[in-house]
């Protein structure tokens, strides 16, 4: 390309100049202008700009989605502890307890319990022999058993699916029991029931509590009870419980749940009385309810209303109530 010079430089030239009348100056071509597009170098520029933002953003917001959607996926397969609490996944129903699923099942649950690493710590440790083996609920009437809440009403797969198995000192004074507890004992989804959970530690730190009073024969005075953490369902947990003192009639005993790792759930103390009618109550049925120790085990079943000798006790001076 060329540019015409004006004639007002020509005439500002030296003579021998002035028959020059073009002069060619060649243009850079990134300088060169347009009449029709005077910002054309901007405008290229912008275009660049626009292009290289738009491929950027379309790179941001695939690996955003691809972000999205993995993170989604692997929360689905492994959710974290508060997900699972806030919304469990549904669990099914509770099968028929005849049904030979629901044998195989409590069969294979049997098998995991006796199984559990705390259960054979326990059993191999040097102290062994000052503790025994029990199943509290498994010789009790039947015609008893079915109208009982947590032996009977509660019993199942799904629910309480086995006997407590517990280890207890010979002295009675601590005990540890083994209990599952199933997707059909909940409040919200996934979680046991508060109120089930008091009912266990009631009739755990009960069997601690009745063992150490003179007739063996007692009852709930007070119970108080701290949840610390929620329990899942469709695990097992461990109810430890301790004698703290016996006045008398009246026996005070603590006691916690804790799942297999140790975690503390719930703590709870309570107050157990004898009853003043204690000697017209059977000793042998209670104690075959709530586990007696292996010499006793297999011992006739005995009910509960069968009560003692009301003529051998006739003859037999009133023993003084001790305090409340």
């Amino acid at each position: 390309m060329s540019t015409l010079i004006p004639s007002r430089i020509l005439r500002s030239l030296p003579i021998r100049t002035r028959s020059v009348t073009t002069i060619y100056v060649p243009r850079p071509r990134c300088l060169s202008t347009s009449r029709s597009n005077p910002n054309s170098l901007d405008s290229n520029f912008r275009s660049d700009h626009s292009a290289h933002h738009g491929v950027g953003r379309k790179i941001f917001l695939a690996v955003t989605v691809l972000t999205t959607l993995s993170a989604y996926a692997i929360g689905s397969l492994f959710p974290p502890s508060p997900i699972r609490l806030l919304f469990p996944r549904p669990g099914p129903p509770p099968s028929e307890p005849n049904s030979e699923e629901s044998k195989a099942y409590v069969e294979d649950l049997e098998k995991q319990m006796l199984s559990l690493p705390l259960l054979e710590e326990m059993r191999k440790a040097p102290d062994a022999r000052e503790w025994y083996e029990a199943r509290p609920y498994k010789y009790f009437d039947e015609e008893r058993r079915v109208n009982n809440l947590t032996a009977g009403a509660l019993r199942g797969p799904g629910k309480l699916a086995l006997p407590p198995l517990v280890r207890a000192r010979w002295d009675e004074k601590k005990s540890l029991f083994i209990i599952h507890v199933g997707r059909g004992l909940c409040g919200h989804d996934g979680i046991v029931h508060g109120g089930l959970l008091a009912t266990l530690l009631d009739e755990m730190l009960a069997r601690t509590a009745i063992n150490n009073l003179p007739e063996k024969i007692g009852v709930t005075a007070k119970l108080s009870v701290n949840y610390r953490a929620p329990t899942k369902a469709d695990q097992f947990i461990v109810v430890r419980t301790e004698l703290l003192d016996v006045q008398g009639r009246k026996a005070d005993v603590k006691g916690r749940i804790e799942d297999l790792n140790g975690t503390l759930l719930v703590e709870a103390t309570a107050t157990f009385v004898q009853p003043r009618y204690a000697k017209l109550l059977s000793k042998a049925a209670i104690k075959q309810v709530m586990g007696a120790p292996p010499s006793d085990e297999h011992a006739p079943v005995v009910h509960l209303a069968d009560g003692e000798d009301l003529k051998a006790l006739k003859g037999q001076d009133k023993q003084p109530d001790g305090k409340h």
